[in-house]
């Protein structure tokens, strides 16, 4: 889908140094650092805002409505306008980046957090399979990956080498990365999760919170020196039943990216939220990525995943280096569900003024 009214952009980007545990805090004492600074980053204040969107789960919290205390962070009262996703995210973005299209709003504050800490996370993203027939198996998202991953090796995409190789290169790159938490080459592959997944190809668990503003027209011009302009997002999901999916592809990520105009020009940096190795093969042919393109140079999801905000920092990190200048072209995608079930991507452009 394509803007057709509007110019958006992604304005400013925070996110917390993310940590295997962080029982000292709350989700509030969490989150309101990163809040801090994406307003300050703009010299906006809560009362600027037009429009307010946040994601998080209530299965991870263990508890309802557990989104409610994140907004004595923000702060609801005068009454703002506020709406909230239970998934990662970067779905919120979207509701948010929809709103604005509207003209109903100028700015919008966009967060997410997630405390897998506390819990197995593991058996946790096991409810959302279906319920009756998969999920009283208990099979997790680590064992789903393995299937996926071992699908690609009998379809000779990929090896166990060569998947070691993504998590190596990618926890290279975060080694610039002060946010990661896991940083740097030395991380060992380490022993088998799943055949054929090891350590090295999971991602770690950890505690962590992400925010971004965007901002309209020349309203963003105004709050950020080179704006990131999302020039298409969509998302896209696939059957339940993983049954009748093919594992080695994902017709939803290339669609979504057609249809956010991925294919119509190259790109030069890939964010890609592939939380195991194998699903950045399955990413990287399904949205076209070359050789030439920079894949994860904050080390993704293998470096830092906190759950329900991973997508969104995907976003984020793209538009943080066309704020930089380190990118012209970018593509930030996001996935939910087991095996890339879901899948949104956004394209991002910075402009010279």
């Amino acid at each position: 889908m394509r803007p057709p009214i509007r110019d958006i952009a992604v304005v400013a980007f925070g996110q917390t140094d993310h940590r295997r545990t962080s029982d000292e805090q709350s989700e509030v004492e969490m989150l309101m650092p990163v809040l801090h600074e994406v307003l300050d980053a703009t010299g906006l204040k809560t009362a600027d805002i037009g429009f307010t969107c946040s994601g998080s789960s209530d299965y991870l919290a263990g508890r309802a409505f557990s989104f409610t205390m994140a907004l004595d962070g923000v702060g609801a009262w005068p009454p703002i306008c506020e709406s909230h996703v239970e998934t990662d995210g970067a779905w919120a973005l979207y509701e948010a980046w929809t709103k604005l299209l509207t003209g109903e709003a100028d700015t919008a504050l966009v967060y997410a957090y997630g405390k897998s800490s506390p819990g197995s996370v593991r058996d946790v993203l096991t409810r959302q399979l279906d319920p009756y027939y998969v999920a009283p198996l208990w099979p997790d998202s680590v064992a789903l990956a393995a299937l996926q991953a071992r699908a690609l090796i009998d379809a000779g995409d990929t090896d166990e080498p060569a998947l070691a190789r993504i998590a190596v290169r990618s926890r290279r790159a975060a080694a610039g990365n002060p946010h990661a938490q896991l940083r740097g080459p030395d991380v060992p592959v380490g022993d088998y999760v799943v055949n054929p997944l090891r350590t090295g190809d999971c991602p770690p668990i950890g505690d962590g919170a992400a925010a971004v503003i965007l901002a309209a027209g020349d309203r963003a011009r105004e709050l950020c020196e080179r704006p990131a302009w999302i020039r298409g997002i969509d998302h896209r999901a696939e059957a339940h039943s993983l049954g009748v999916r093919d594992l080695t592809d994902s017709p939803s990520a290339r669609l979504a990216a057609e249809n956010a105009g991925a294919f119509e020009r190259p790109v030069d940096t890939a964010e890609l939220h592939a939380p195991f190795t194998a699903q950045e093969v399955v990413l990287r042919k399904a949205l076209r990525i070359g050789d030439g393109v920079c894949v994860n140079p904050s080390g993704g999801p293998l470096a830092a995943n906190p759950i329900m905000a991973a997508g969104l920092i995907r976003v984020g990190e793209a538009a943080a280096r066309i704020h930089r200048g380190d990118s012209r072209r970018a593509l930030a995608h996001a996935t939910s569900g087991p095996c890339l079930q879901q899948n949104l991507v956004a394209v991002l452009e910075g402009e010279d003024r």
